[in-house]
Formats: C-alpha cells, sequence, structure tokens
C-alpha cells in the first residue's frame, strides 16, 4: 500500500462520495451513500463518517497508510478554519467545524474545500494541467464553477471567496442569475440556460426541431443533452444554439485570459463534454475578446476527471 494514500469525499445535497486516492491522482475503493442534507448536523455528519469508514472497511491496510482526508463540501465555507458556513444544500450545518470533527473522529488531518478550487487543484496536480505553472478551471455543468491555481496552489483571496467566475457579467441586460447578478456566464451557458435558451428559440422560430422530439414534445422537459443531440443529427436550431454557445464562452474567457493570462485554461463536466467539438471556434474567438496579443496561444483542454472531480479534487487539498 502506498504510503501517501488520501482519502477524498465529495459531499453533495444528496449523497457523500469518497474514495482512496494515490499520489498519482488514481481512485479505488469508491462508495456512495445518502447525505442527510436536512436533518440535524449529527446525522448530517454520521453519512460523512459512514463514507469514510466503508473506504477504511474495503481497504483495511490504508488505515496506517492515510496522510489525510481531504473533502468538498458546498459553500459558503471558510477553507482556512475548516468551518462549513451556511450552505444552501446542506442546511443541516450551519458554523459547522467539519475539520475538525473529521480530524478528531478518525485521527487524521482534514482540509475542506469547494468543488470548483478543488477539482481545479486535482487538474493542475494529475490531470491536465499538470506542467503548466498558472491553472484557470472551470467545471461547465448544472452550474458553472472555477478555481484559480498558481503554481500548485488554490487561490483564495483575501476571504476564502475569489475564483467566483461563474458569476462574472457579460451582458447586464441578460437573464437573472440564480446570484442576484444579471448576465452571468452561469444565467447564459450553464445546462439549465442552454435548455431555457433553447425553449425561446423555438418559440420564437417555430417548426420542427429534433430538441423537441428528444424531450417527447414537450418543451419543459427540454435539456442541454437533447440540445446536443440534436446537433449531432444535423438539427440546425440546435447548431445556431450551440455555435452561440461557444461565442458567449469565447467572449468570457477573453475576459479570464485579460485577467488572469493562465497558462492554461481546463474545463470539465457536461456542458464541457457537449461543447468539447466546438473548443476550435472558441479558440479562434478568444483573441477578439481580448486585448492580450498572444490570448491565442493558451490552450483549453479537456480535464481528466469526469464524475469523479469531486473525489479527486478532495483528495487534492491533501496531496499538494
Amino acid at each position: 500500500m502506498n504510503d501517501q494514500m488520501i482519502i477524498g469525499v465529495d459531499i453533495g445535497g444528496t449523497k457523500v462520495a469518497a474514495g482512496l486516492v494515490s499520489s498519482e491522482g488514481e481512485i479505488s475503493h469508491k462508495t456512495r451513500v445518502p447525505m442527510m442534507a436536512t436533518a440535524d448536523a449529527e446525522k448530517g455528519f454520521a453519512a460523512v463518517a459512514a463514507a469514510v469508514s466503508a473506504i477504511f472497511d474495503a481497504a483495511p491496510e490504508a488505515r496506517g497508510a492515510v496522510k489525510g482526508i481531504g473533502i468538498c463540501s458546498p459553500g459558503p465555507l471558510d477553507p482556512k478554519t475548516g468551518v462549513v458556513l451556511n450552505p444552501p444544500n446542506l442546511p443541516c450545518w450551519r458554523n459547522f467545524p467539519l475539520v475538525d470533527i473529521i480530524h478528531r473522529t478518525f485521527g487524521v488531518p482534514a482540509r475542506v474545500d469547494n468543488d470548483g478550487n478543488a477539482a481545479g487543484l486535482a487538474e493542475a496536480l494529475w490531470g491536465a494541467g499538470v506542467g503548466y505553472g498558472n491553472v484557470f478551471y472551470a467545471t461547465l455543468g448544472t452550474g458553472i464553477g472555477t478555481g484559480i491555481v498558481f503554481n500548485r496552489r488554490i487561490y483564495h483571496g483575501r476571504t476564502g471567496s475569489a475564483a467566483e467566475g461563474g458569476h462574472v457579467t457579460i451582458d447586464y441586460h441578460g437573464p437573472l442569475c440564480n446570484c442576484g447578478k444579471r448576465g452571468c456566464i452561469e444565467a447564459l451557458c450553464s445546462g439549465p440556460a442552454i435548455a431555457v435558451r433553447a425553449r425561446a428559440i423555438l418559440a420564437r422560430e417555430g417548426g420542427a426541431s429534433r430538441i423537441l422530439g428528444l424531450a417527447g414534445g414537450e418543451p419543459a422537459q427540454i435539456r442541454a443533452e437533447h440540445v446536443g443531440q440534436a446537433w449531432r443529427e444535423g438539427d440546425q436550431a440546435a447548431g445556431r444554439l450551440l455555435e452561440e454557445t461557444a461565442h458567449l464562452l469565447a467572449i468570457w474567457l477573453g475576459n479570464i485570459v485579460d485577467l488572469l493570462e493562465p497558462d492554461v485554461i481546463v474545463v470539465g463536466g457536461g456542458v464541457a463534454e457537449l461543447m468539447n467539438p466546438f473548443f476550435d471556434r472558441i479558440l479562434q474567438q478568444i483573441p477578439a475578446w481580448s486585448i492580450n496579443p498572444r490570448a491565442g496561444e493558451i490552450p483549453l483542454l479537456m480535464a481528466r476527471y469526469g464524475a469523479d472531480a469531486g473525489i479527486a479534487g478532495a483528495a487534492a487539498l491533501c496531496g499538494a
């Protein structure tokens, strides 16, 4: 057994996933248990403890080899103190000292951070960002989360709230985001936002579209994956929608380049997979939205970790 093993724990509103992660970022012995998000704090923690204990039960030799337990948790949270503050998706925890309790329960050091920061660190340490000094990471999915990693260290900002790149506004007349601002990239290019824009196009243009057929003829059931499948089947409306999505992402990333000039941009999540065929288009358009004369030199890469990004990211918190 590698003497540098880490347990990565990914906490969500409905589940806790955990896995044993090597010093090279390889994941084994994965488990998943329900999260008691609406119960009391003790029951919420019991779900986390059960997931960690399941890893030790599956790999007893890890008990003497695990050097830390990393945790991805919904925020707001304080990565310096390890306290989960008041996450909307985890009402069981309010000012909950998660890291301290994990440490006392299992006797190993623990760290906690949000999923965007952690997944970005995993990509910098073990994934698509290996070999690059400064990494900008984005998860494009149900929401858009980001992380900034400078020389293998997460940039947290003054209070730990930096890297909310999904809430950078690119259109102040745009749709209202759940964060309260208008025209955030999340409100335009997340999975649900793509579905909303698809419904608007179909309502405006009318006519037959494979998007609607894939959704069973029900506009309310349209999802981003229906748009992707329709595009693959040659649907013109889906093609225009994804081209527009690529354009919006290029505007956003042009701003990111002007602000950070990262060495690499790494993206993961379901929408990133959907947009992968459009990466060349995005890269071609970024220079039009950046004053940096070398903006077009920055690679845009798919992340190594897919569904396991949370586990890998959590482990990376203890692996840097």
